[in-house]
């Protein structure tokens, strides 16, 4: 059986993979998306380019993660999300690699924590712990269950009290 070699390559976003990046995501969200509540803090601001990336196999992006900057409570931070991987390349560890490049990017430019509302399954084995329960309160509806946070500095939890905003 032939297996074609796939060649993976992670590289920092920019504004030639926009349009890539807006189809996989209505892929993996649907319309729905834009009514999340991580999804109006999204609106309040750009995300980090610097700290967002996306996977290209043989030259077409197949995956994204982007960052955006957000000031929880005291704390400053970054938002991981969307995270999304084509149909065709899940269950592939793309969107834990894409999890992990982000969080290190964020780490050595020196944010406070990265956090995130998902499926603390997924994401507890890459690092992220639960943040107390309402402590953070959101644009929006959230369940206090799925908001993540991986902690970079002393005192973080401590500091996650109060709203989640952009931050310039």
């Amino acid at each position: 059986m032939f297996m074609k070699k796939h060649d993976l390559v992670y590289l920092t976003e920019d504004a030639s993979h926009d349009a890539a990046i807006e189809i996989i995501n209505e892929e993996a969200f649907g319309p729905g998306r834009f009514a999340r509540a991580a999804a109006r803090i999204r609106e309040q601001g750009p995300h980090d380019l610097a700290l967002s990336f996306v996977c290209a196999d043989d030259g077409e992006t197949i995956a994204s993660v982007r960052m955006t900057p957000v000031m929880a409570g005291s704390i400053k931070g970054h938002l991981l999300g969307p995270l999304a991987v084509r149909p065709s390349h899940k269950n592939r560890g793309i969107g834990r690699e894409l999890v992990r490049i982000a969080v290190e990017a964020a780490r050595r430019k020196g944010s406070q924590c990265v956090i995130l509302v998902g499926d603390p399954p997924y994401y507890q084995p890459l690092g992220f712990e639960k943040v107390a329960y309402g402590a953070l309160t959101f644009p929006g509806p959230v369940d206090p269950n799925r908001v993540l946070v991986v902690p970079m500095t002393e005192s973080v939890h401590e500091g996650l009290k109060g709203d989640i905003h952009w931050r310039a």
